[in-house]
């Protein structure tokens, strides 16, 4: 059975949960949403609500940490893998449209 991606990104979790989850303090998590290292969703009533996709962040930017990165590198190399992962996207989205043009099928 696949994963759906709704599933992981679905921002549902409170940051008290997260909290508990993280073994970090929500200061802590709050201070990583400040260096924009996370981006939770806010309610109409202003609580954070985070998506399992940031717990796992927040457990890699835990272990970065404990290693001694600081948070700007973390930021850095989190903002390269999103523009690697944005390049892999238009690629295989040029691709796709390449072959739709002439025809062409995978196999």
């Amino acid at each position: 059975m696949g994963e759906d991606p709704s599933y992981k990104t679905r921002k549902v979790i409170t940051i008290g949960i997260v909290s508990d989850l993280t073994g970090l303090t929500e200061r802590q998590i709050r201070y990583y949403e400040e260096r924009k290292l996370i981006f939770p969703e806010r309610t109409e009533k202003g609580s954070r609500k985070y998506s399992f996709a940031d717990v796992e962040r927040l457990i890699e930017i835990a272990e970065k940490r404990e290693e001694g990165v600081q948070t700007n590198e973390i930021r850095r190399d989190l903002e390269k893998v999103k523009k690697e992962d944005n390049r892999k996207a238009r690629k295989q989205m040029l691709k796709g449209q390449i072959n739709a043009q002439f025809g062409l099928r995978k196999g």
